[in-house]
């Protein structure tokens, strides 16, 4: 609970000193770039996206400890859904600041398209990394006894030898994960 509602603070506070203090160092790229280049980049407008996306989602993190602290547990997952859907809206929103690859009309310069090869590769991987992974973690996990021991079939399955297990209890519920 605290951990959420500190890095939510942590959020605010940084989205607080990029747009309002122009803390524009703290802008990751912005800082390493040559002074021409920094030049053709609208740092105010840049600072501002990253202030509002900071914003929102401290704010989402606060609410998520809140709502955990009250015992609702089934937070994590859409606050993780919403945070990388907001990251990847800022990395595709961000580039249209960067006076280096678009024009004043807003239209991309010419030879700028090999500046997106990388990063939109990266998140492609990721997206399909992270749809595979959730993917084959829902399949259903089967369990088979052998003369070995037990095999439990699955994403984390094993084989657990029949002298390894010490007790076994019937549950009518799962236990607690936490």
């Amino acid at each position: 609970m605290w951990f959420y509602i500190i890095m939510g603070a942590f959020f605010i506070f940084v989205g607080l000193t990029v747009h309002v203090f122009k803390w524009y160092f703290l802008i990751s790229g912005y800082n390493t770039m040559p002074k021409e280049k920094k030049a053709n980049v609208n740092v105010k407008g840049l600072g501002r996206l990253i202030g509002i996306y900071s914003y929102i989602n401290g704010g989402v993190l606060i609410a998520m400890g809140v709502l955990n602290a009250l015992g609702i547990k089934q937070v994590l997952t859409p606050a993780i859904v919403f945070i990388g859907i907001s990251t990847v809206y800022l990395l595709i929103k961000a580039q249209k600041y960067d006076g280096n690859i678009y024009d004043e009309n807003g239209k991309l310069r010419k030879g700028a398209w090999k500046q997106f090869i990388l990063p939109v590769g990266i998140v492609v991987a990721t997206i399909v990394f992270v749809v595979v992974l959730m993917f084959f973690s829902s399949q259903q996990t089967n369990v088979t006894f052998t003369d070995d021991g037990i095999q439990i079939h699955g994403m984390y399955g094993d084989i657990y030898a029949w002298d390894s297990i010490k007790a076994v209890k019937l549950m009518e519920e799962l236990p607690a994960i936490e």
